[in-house]
């Protein structure tokens, strides 16, 4: 499944070096790039608006756990097409 980023309402949000990293490091970036572009952009906006770096940290986190589940969109049960 390939990402059309050019659906997208909001502006799309440049992934920051550091949260490449923990994807590739977990082995998730493929699982991450399977998801739609919403969702890409969503996790990314969310992670770089963090205020606090515990803050930032924690929703990194949450979108590592969530890739990994599979099935699961902030918090949220999801089904791929």
């Amino acid at each position: 499944m390939g990402s059309d980023f050019s659906r997208l309402k909001r502006k799309r949000v440049p992934m920051p070096a550091d949260v490449r990293a923990a994807l590739e490091q977990n082995g998730l970036l493929a699982a991450y790039k399977q998801r739609p572009a919403y969702q890409q952009n969503d996790y990314i906006g969310w992670i770089v608006r963090s205020v606090r770096p515990a803050t930032r940290q924690k929703r990194l986190e949450q979108m590592l756990d969530e890739l990994k589940r599979g099935g699961v969109y902030m918090n949220m049960k999801w089904t791929p097409r």
